[in-house]
């Protein structure tokens, strides 16, 4: 069982940054790929970015490549998203997810999920 925690959204102009953090519980963080997807209103869930169990599997949408970067911390229990270049079209709640499988962009391979946290661009 593996418990999920996202921190560090919030509202940020459009060209701004902003770190996302999603901090887990329970036991083998190292074993699991780890994933963020992200939803906004009246749209479905999509994939962001998602990191594996080792390195170097790292893989992006192609909407945030070049703008995001997912890394993890296996002794701190952390996933964390940087972005940079903030769009309003990046606007959504993010969610981080975790994984037992392979690294994958779809949703439905993934065993647990956080709460998510609200990203708003906006001037």
């Amino acid at each position: 069982q593996v418990q999920l925690v996202e921190s560090g959204g919030g509202l940020v102009q459009p060209g701004g940054s902003l770190k996302l953090s999603c901090a887990a519980s329970g036991r083998a963080f190292s074993t699991y790929s780890l994933g963020w997807f992200r939803q906004a209103p009246g749209k479905e869930r999509e994939f962001v970015a998602a990191i594996g169990r080792r390195s170097p599997g790292i893989i992006y949408a192609p909407s945030v490549k070049g703008r995001f970067t997912v890394s993890r911390d296996n002794a701190k229990g952390t996933v964390y998203l940087q972005m940079n270049s903030l769009k309003p079209e990046d606007t959504a709640v993010y969610s981080c997810a975790a994984s037992r499988d392979y690294l994958s962009p779809i949703a439905s391979r993934y065993d647990y999920w956080g709460q998510g946290t609200q990203v708003t661009v906006s001037s």
